[in-house]
Parts: C-alpha cells; structure tokens; sequence
C-alpha cells in the first residue's frame, strides 16, 4: 500500500501540482503560527514546545489515519498524504516562469514570481540575482519538496510523510538567525538538519549520477559543500551548481537581513538558460527518486520479517 500510494500521490502531483485551494500544509502554518504567538518565549525550551506540539500532532494524526485503510482505502490515504506533502512541480513551474520572464526581459514579471520561491528580497535583484535566487532554491527545494517527504514516506508510511513535512514547513516559520528566533527556533532548525541529512545525501548521488558531469559534481559537493550554514542545503546546491557548471553564492539579502554565502562550483553566474537546465534536472532527480523510495518501500516489509526472524534466532 505505502509503494503504491506513494507513486499514485507523486502522479498526482506531476499532473496538478499543488492544491489550488484550501491546501492543507497553508493550514498548518497558520495554526503554527498561532501557536507559537501564544508560545514565543527567548528559549530553547519554549521552541522545543512548539516542536512538540506540532510536529507530535501531525505524527499521530498519520499513525491514525495508516493504521485504519486497506486495499484500496489504504492506497488512497498514502497517496493524498504524499500528493499533500510533496511540492516538486509547483517548484519547476515556478522555476520556468522565472527563467521566460528573464528571456522575455520582463524584469518585474520575475521579480513577482520569487516570493513563490524563496524569501529574498526580490527589488535588491537584478537579472544575474534572480537566476542565483531561482536556481539556489530550485536545488534546495528538490530535497526538501520532494526527496525528503518521498524517503520519509518510504521508512515510515504516512507519519513519515506528514511528519517530515510539518519538520520542514516549522524550520521555514520559526528556524531563522535572526533576534527573535535566534534561540526559539533552534530546535525546529536542528529537527530540519536531522531529517534531511539522508535525503540531501541521495539527492546528492542522484545529481551524480544525472547530472551529466560527475567528476564536476563530485568536485563541487566535496570541495563547497562544508562551507554552507546548512549542512544538507549546502549538499544539494553544490551538487546542481557542479552539475551545470555555474558558479552559486555570494550576497544574499532577506528580510532579516544580508547574509553573505560561500561559493559553490566554478564557473559562470547562472542565466535564464542554466535556470532552465536546473528545472529539467530537478523533475529527473524527482522521478529518480520516486521510483528509488517505492523500491524501498516494496523491500522494507521482507527487511521487517528478515530482521525479526534473526532476532528469534539469537535470542533461541
């Protein structure tokens, strides 16, 4: 049920995208967000609360909803979870919109679409900016859009799927290095490290193995990766950047402030078309992925029963 449901949510999410209307992971952050006005404190503790509370919730709520369906009820609760959780072809639309804008020299048009991505400051970017912010957020949001809730779904079913993604929506909210969430939003920034270190890590090999240049991509994620703050963005956007030949990095502004960001891969700054080799290779890592983790899924029960059975024998 868990292979089969994971597939059809990921068709379902090439064919529509995300939900239009009243999408359920929108509803989350709002009620994260009130939440957490009623739990803001300059605390570690009082973050972890917030972790607990959210994430804990939506743990549970997808252990009820996996444990109830079978057949074909169960297919259809792993398959909306999924389609829910995942956000791959809304990422690569977006990313196509940007790069026709920029090739069309519609500066504005571009600009408008990168809140959709990212949470840059999109008037601080020129042409040469919004092709870095595009692209940098495209090769994040591979793993954490689709890689990591398709791996999560494969170990652990629906509350792996609805778990990871309430991980990551909280590290968007609260997980900042600014002076409110410097300390409220540490644990919800380690949770997000934890989660994704082994989906950054096969999103990694996929662009590897896909990417056209793996000596290059090698090069890139060994050589740059360890000097991004995040230890699984930093994995992912090296990757790409090895992978197309582009250089990434350097001044970043938000609305927090201006970070500056080590450099990763060699090369030129990337443009319009760079920006579309990124969507192409995001949608062959995607698939890549799915078809790996529905793998996984179909082996993990005969692991189980594997397992089990050695177990008995040393303790017999």
């Amino acid at each position: 049920m868990t292979a089969a449901g994971m597939l059809v949510g990921f068709v379902l999410d090439e064919v529509f995208g995300d939900p239009s209307h009243g999408h359920p992971v929108a509803g989350f952050g709002r009620l994260t967000g009130a939440v957490e006005r009623r739990l803001h404190r300059d605390s570690r503790s009082a973050g972890a609360g917030l972790v607990g509370v959210m994430v804990g919730s939506v743990v549970v709520l997808g252990a009820v909803a996996d444990r109830r369906p079978t057949g074909m009820a169960g297919v259809a609760v792993t398959a909306a979870a999924t389609w829910v959780a995942l956000g791959g072809t809304s990422l690569c639309r977006v990313g196509s919109a940007v790069a026709e804008a920029l090739e069309a020299g519609d500066i504005d048009a571009a600009r408008a679409l990168i809140p959709s991505l990212c949470g840059r400051d999109p008037e601080s970017l020129d042409e040469a900016g919004l092709c870095r912010a595009a692209l940098e957020s495209i090769a994040e949001n591979t793993s954490d859009a689709t890689v990591g809730p398709l791996v999560w779904g494969a170990v652990a079913g629906v509350p792996g799927v609805l778990g990871y993604r309430a991980v990551n929506t909280l590290d968007a909210m609260v997980g900042y290095r600014n002076q409110r969430y410097r300390n409220f939003g540490w644990a919800a920034a380690r949770l997000d490290d934890l989660a994704n270190l082994l989906p950054a890590r096969l999103a990694g090999s996929l662009l590897v193995t896909l990417g056209g240049a793996p000596r290059r991509t090698i090069a890139a994620w060994r050589r740059d990766s360890g000097a991004h703050p995040s230890p699984n963005a930093g994995v992912v956007e090296a990757g790409f950047a090895g992978a197309l030949g582009v250089q990434l990095g350097g001044r970043t502004v938000y609305p927090h402030g201006v970070e500056v960001r080590p450099t990763l891969g060699s090369g030129p700054a990337p443009g319009p078309a760079d920006l579309r080799a990124a969507v192409n290779l995001s949608r062959r890592v995607q698939r890549a992925t799915v078809l790996t983790c529905v793998a996984v899924a179909l082996a993990r029960p005969g692991v189980t029963v594997a397992v089990r059975r050695l177990s008995r024998r040393i303790a017999g």
